[in-house]
C-alpha cells in the first residue's frame, strides 16, 4: 500500500505543526509515507532522520501563479506525476477542490480530506481533529523533530546558551533588535550566556547590526548553516527567544523552552499547540485576540520578557 500525504501550505512552522499528524498517519499503517509539500517547508532538512517519511515531492506553485504546478497546465502536469507513483490512499490536509481533483484523475481511490471550500480555520484544531477522525486514535499536537544524535554538540556548561530568534517574514512580526540586544545584555548580567543569531543569509544587515553591538562576542551565526546544520545546536540549547518563526517551531519540535513574541499572528494557532512554547503577547492583547494585523510590536514590554526570560532560564 502506498499513502500520499498533501500538505500544501508554505512555511517551515506549519510544516513542524503537521508533523504529528503525518507520523501518526505512519503508525496506523505501519509504512512511511510520501509527502506533496512545497519546497519553502524545508521539508527534506526537517525530516531527514525521520522514518515516517520516505518520499518527499515538491509543489512547484507560487504566488505569481506561475510554477509548475500552477494553472490547468500544472494541474494535469501534477496529476500526472502522481499516478505514475500509484498511490493508494491520500490525505489531504486543505479544503481546496483542486487537490482532490488531481487525486482523483491520479488515480488514487480513497481520498480522505478537509470539508471542501472551508476558507478560515485553525491550523492545529483542523489537523488534529481530521487525523483523528481518519485514523480512530487521539493524536498529540506536540512535533517531535528527529536528528542524528552522533551530531549533537558537547556545549560548555558553565554558559547557558540561547538560540535568539530575532528575524521573521515580516517588520511587523518582529520586535527591535534593540530590545533583543538589551535583552542579552541584561541576561549576561545574571549568567554567562553564549547566543545562536537563528537567521539566514536574507537577514545580512540585522544579524551585522547585532554582531558589531555590545554582545557581538557572545554570538555564533546560523547565516552560513543549513536549517539541517542547525539543529543539532538548537537541540543543546537552553531556551529560545524570539518573534513567531519557522526557528521557533524547530526548537519547540526539538524539545526546546521557547519564549515566544506574538505580535501580530495568531497565538492560538501558533503558540498553544506546543508544552514547550511560553508566550509573551502586547500589552492590552489577549491570547485570543493577538491575531494577523494586531500591529503590537511596540507594545510587547520589555520588563515582562526579561522577568520570563529569567524565569526559564533558572
Amino acid at each position: 500500500m502506498k499513502v500520499l500525504v498533501i500538505q500544501p501550505k508554505i512555511g517551515v512552522g506549519d510544516m513542524i505543526i503537521y508533523l504529528p499528524y503525518i507520523q501518526a498517519i505512519y503508525k496506523k499503517f505501519d509504512l512511511p509515507v510520501s509527502i506533496l509539500v512545497k519546497k519553502n517547508s524545508r521539508a527534506d532538512q526537517i525530516l531527514a532522520k525521520d522514518e515516517s517519511v520516505n518520499e518527499i515531492i515538491f509543489l512547484k506553485r507560487n504566488q505569481d501563479n506561475n510554477g509548475e504546478h500552477d494553472g490547468i497546465v500544472g494541474f494535469f502536469k501534477l496529476a500526472k506525476e502522481l499516478k505514475s507513483k500509484k498511490f493508494d490512499k491520500v490525505f489531504i490536509y486543505n479544503s481546496s477542490l483542486r487537490y482532490y481533483l488531481i487525486s482523483k484523475l491520479a488515480g488514487i481511490n480513497d481520498i480522505s480530506q478537509y470539508p471542501l471550500f472551508r476558507k478560515k480555520d485553525n491550523i492545529v484544531t483542523s489537523a488534529k481533529i481530521f487525523t483523528e477522525n481518519e485514523i480512530n486514535k487521539i493524536v498529540s499536537p506536540q512535533p517531535i523533530i528527529k536528528i542524528d544524535k552522533n551530531k549533537l554538540k558537547n556545549f560548555d556548561k558553565n554558559y547557558k546558551h540561547i538560540c535568539l530568534g530575532f528575524s521573521a517574514s515580516g517588520p511587523t512580526k518582529r520586535w527591535d533588535l534593540e530590545n533583543y540586544i538589551k535583552l542579552c545584555e541584561k541576561l549576561n548580567n545574571n549568567f554567562k550566556c553564549k547566543f545562536y543569531l537563528a537567521g539566514g543569509k536574507n537577514d545580512t544587515e540585522m544579524l551585522e547590526h547585532i554582531i558589531n553591538s555590545s554582545i557581538g562576542s557572545n554570538c555564533i551565526s546560523f547565516a552560513d548553516l543549513t536549517i539541517e546544520e542547525t539543529m543539532p545546536i538548537i537541540k543543546n540549547c537552553d531556551l529560545y527567544i524570539g518573534n513567531d518563526t519557522g526557528w521557533l517551531h524547530i526548537s519547540s519540535g526539538l524539545g526546546v523552552r521557547c519564549l515566544a513574541l506574538f505580535m501580530d499572528s495568531p497565538v492560538m494557532a501558533y503558540g498553544k499547540y506546543s508544552k514547550n512554547i511560553s508566550v509573551v503577547i502586547p500589552d492590552g492583547e489577549t491570547e485570543e485576540t493577538t491575531t494577523h494585523n494586531t500591529l503590537g510590536k511596540d507594545k510587547i514590554s520589555f520588563k515582562k520578557v526579561y522577568i520570563k526570560a529569567l524565569e526559564l532560564l533558572s
